[in-house]
């Protein structure tokens, strides 16, 4: 069997069980075994445990679950809701104020949590309500929160971005940083597009004219400000050289896990110490999942190379006699169908180690690229069938149908789109801060 016709039964057996329903470590992990089979016979199952347990044995993966019960912890409690409360008071004076105070709350809480459906829920159970009971159309509401989650898994720390790293050897602290500058250009996006939507369609007009003294705009700061410092603190020991990713990862969770318990148990009682449960419970369902993916996937791309897939398609693309920016654009239009189907965990795994090589061997910079491929899964997050940020807004929000959460989120899509295109044109948005801080890679 060529390698061809191995790679279109391996990707048909793929969709066929992600279209039933079946999980997607699950089916990387059958469709795998079934091309393992084929390969080796039934003395296949010898590999799976080594190339499984193989895919995990990484020091860096612990970095994974700490920044997960990081985000768990905080969006166990009120912070997201003073911090878009915080955000509404200094902002409620521009067209669209609202929107703002939600994009601006998903971008500071994504560098809390590193998720993207942490972000959406945290912000979108106050966010949504209060736009709509202020008049903003539905779509608006939950397509804008929708959009914003999305930063979760661009601005550091980001999970995708561990993974990445773990997958293609490449440094962890370089790919956070280069997440910066992207992350800020897109909230910039986000924001320039909901004051020119807001200001066309005469929304917001409520909020211009209710006025908050410079008094109460201080006054919802200090719960705030102890869970920034948190972030401050674990990017200065990180790019200080005083602790790796896992050891920071691991200060920052247990730090919020303390203000959390400070400020809204002790405090102001509004978070119960009895939630620590859940917190420790999401965290570990999220990170299992996570992580047998990765394993799953490691898995996969064995099954692809044993079947001299991967070779193929590497070799197929490298052969491609065209510039390289069209083999650039032929790679995102690729990349923007994976996140299609595939959650960004599973499509970073299975395609960054392939692709790479050819990358650095078109002369893009291997971080610059990272930065690309987030935000063609950013996209994904928020487009059918998958679209994962779509379906965790309509479990906040059921009475907004999905197609109203989709076209309120377009007009975002719109703007990632226009994000790579700067990325493209300006890579130094990205590599800027990394080459300043770390030198030149």
């Amino acid at each position: 069997m060529s390698p061809t016709v191995s790679g279109l039964a391996m990707l048909a057996g793929l969709m066929v069980l992600l279209a039933i329903g079946t999980p997607v470590a699950f089916s990387l992990g059958l469709v795998s075994m079934g091309a393992l089979f084929v390969v080796y016979g039934p003395f296949f199952l010898e590999t799976i445990g080594e190339q499984f347990l193989g895919g995990l044995a990484s020091f860096g993966l612990v970095a994974v679950p700490m920044f997960i019960l990081m985000g768990a912890a905080v969006a166990s409690s009120p912070a997201g809701k003073d911090l878009y409360e915080a955000l509404d008071r200094w902002l409620n004076r521009v067209p669209g104020g609202l929107v703002l105070s939600n994009l601006g709350a998903c971008s500071i809480f994504s560098a809390l949590s590193g998720s993207s459906p942490a972000t959406c829920a945290a912000i979108g159970k106050m966010g949504i309500p209060e736009m709509r009971q202020r008049g903003y159309p539905a779509e608006i509401a939950a397509g804008s929160i929708a959009a914003g989650g999305t930063l979760g898994i661009l601005i550091p720390p980001s999970v995708t971005m561990i993974v990445y790293g773990i997958a293609t050897e490449t440094s962890i602290g370089r790919l956070f940083l280069a997440g910066v500058g992207p992350g800020i250009m897109l909230t910039a996006l986000f924001m320039a597009w909901t004051i020119y939507s807001c200001r066309r369609q005469g929304l917001g007009l409520t909020e211009l004219s209710q006025r908050f003294t410079m008094r109460e705009r201080f006054a919802a700061l200090p719960r705030v400000l102890p869970f920034l410092a948190i972030i401050v603190a674990v990017l200065f020991v990180l790019y200080g050289g005083i602790a790796t990713p896992s050891e920071a990862a691991g200060v920052g969770a247990l730090f919020c896990l303390i203000l959390v318990a400070v400020i809204y148990g002790i405090f102001s009682k509004s978070w119960k110490f009895s939630q620590m449960g859940g917190i420790f419970r999401d965290t570990l369902k999220e990170s299992v999942m996570i992580m047998l993916i990765i394993g799953a996937s490691e898995l996969f791309a064995f099954a692809l190379s044993s079947l001299f897939i991967t070779q193929s398609i590497a070799a197929f693309i490298a052969d491609l006699d065209v510039n390289r920016w069209v083999l650039m654009g032929v790679i995102n239009l690729f990349l923007l169908v994976a996140g299609f189907f595939l959650p960004p965990v599973a499509v970073i795994l299975m395609t960054a180690p392939i692709l790479l090589p050819i990358i650095m061997g078109a002369g893009f910079d291997p971080y610059w690229f990272a930065v690309i491929l987030t935000i063609n899964m950013e996209i994904g997050l928020i487009t059918p069938p998958v679209g994962l940020n779509l379906y965790v807004i309509n479990g906040i929000a059921p009475d907004i149908s999905l197609g109203q959460i989709l076209r309120g989120s377009l007009p975002y899509v719109g703007c990632m789109v226009f994000g790579i295109v700067l990325l493209c044109l300006f890579p130094d948005i990205a590599l800027f801060l990394p080459n300043l801080v770390m030198g030149p890679s």
